[in-house]
């Protein structure tokens, strides 16, 4: 019993840093552009308890599902001069975009700590399936692969997301063999056994490389790239209807799983490689956060944005009535998503 309350503490704190840390981003950016903030809390609904320092109260909230850095005129006209809408167009631009770039360097800095500790898992195959593609095209085990179509691969794991959101489709080989570079083009072949469409490769992304600090840097934006670019393959998959919305996960869900990855990690491993465990999953949610936030959806940074490049491009504000309107829309819309997502997270808790 203690052990899962442990995990799941340590799951609220994951969860709660990148809020915070996202919601940090907009603060600080606020303060730097002389923008009054009159509250920064962690969670949403009622206040629980707060703080009043200086102009600006600090808060916890009923539900810890969010945050907010609320500043003076954000949706609505005001007076102030150190009001959100008094100051320049771009200067909102970089408050509104801080959040998610905040979440960006925390995945950066998670990365790099993650590689400096246990390495990286190099794309080098370590085999090909005989009489499939990769074998009559001359690929060996042991080649390093570099690039896929137009994307430079990095990790293994990217062979095995790009073949994943390509599944069928022909695809441009470049690898490396004893220095020397080679390209192919591979065309799948459909497995009848399994139903699915092989090239013929295998590999591991449990071999990992160690690295020197440079390395390390170098691959920990490429770590960072990578979970972007599954995101957003993920949530094209989803609007395309090719992932069901059953298989979204929220908050509950996201809590569950860090907690039970911590737990098991902790009994099979030590607690150390529990944390890295632990950390990776901090990773995918930082980079997710931070692509979920630019998404072009009122109430979201990105929908926000949306609204100040229009008015970068025409010169002149849009009605920030209007644009409170649609933003209320956008977040009563966002709340029924929020509690849909959290009655199927629960409901999978339950039934399995």
């Amino acid at each position: 019993m203690a052990g899962r309350i442990l995990s799941f503490v340590i799951a609220f704190l994951v969860f709660g840093i990148l809020i915070l840390f996202h919601e940090l981003g907009h603060f600080l950016l606020a303060k730097a552009n002389g923008v009054k903030v009159n509250e920064f809390c962690f969670g949403l609904g009622p206040t629980l308890f707060g703080i009043q320092k200086g102009e600006t109260k600090y808060s916890v909230k009923l539900f810890p599902f969010g945050g907010a850095c609320m500043m003076e005129g954000e949706d609505e006209e005001s007076p102030d001069e150190r009001a959100f809408g008094s100051k320049s167009v771009w200067a909102r631009m970089s408050i509104v975009f801080a959040g998610p770039f905040f979440n960006f360097i925390m995945a950066f800095v998670f990365a790099f700590i993650l590689m400096s500790c246990i390495g990286y898992d190099k794309p080098v195959l370590t085999g090909v399936t005989d009489g499939f593609p990769a074998q009559e095209a001359g690929i060996m085990e042991g080649d390093e692969i570099v690039k896929i179509n137009h994307m430079s691969i990095h990790f293994a794991r990217e062979i095995q997301y790009y073949t994943t959101f390509h599944s069928g489709e022909t695809l441009d080989i470049t690898y490396l063999r004893d220095g020397d570079k080679y390209e192919v083009t591979l065309t799948p072949e459909l497995d009848e056994e399994s139903g699915r469409y092989l090239y013929g490769i295998s590999y591991s992304v449990n071999v990992r490389e160690k690295g020197s600090i440079l390395t390390n840097l170098k691959n920990s934006f490429y770590e960072l790239r990578y979970w972007i670019y599954t995101t957003i393959q993920s949530v094209r998959m989803l609007v395309t209807g090719q992932v069901s919305p059953n298989e979204l996960m929220g908050p509950v869900g996201i809590v569950k799983n860090v907690g039970e990855v911590f737990q098991e990690s902790a009994k099979l491993d030590g607690y150390y490689w529990a944390f890295l465990n632990v950390l990776n999953w901090a990773i995918l949610l930082a980079a997710n956060l931070g692509v979920m936030n630019l998404l072009p959806i009122p109430a979201l940074d990105g929908g926000r944005l949306v609204f100040l490049i229009v008015e970068a491009v025409r010169g002149k504000r849009i009605d920030p009535k209007k644009e409170g309107m649609v933003n209320l829309v956008g977040l009563l819309i966002l709340f029924a998503l929020m509690i849909v997502v959290m009655f199927n997270d629960i409901r999978k808790i339950f039934m399995g």
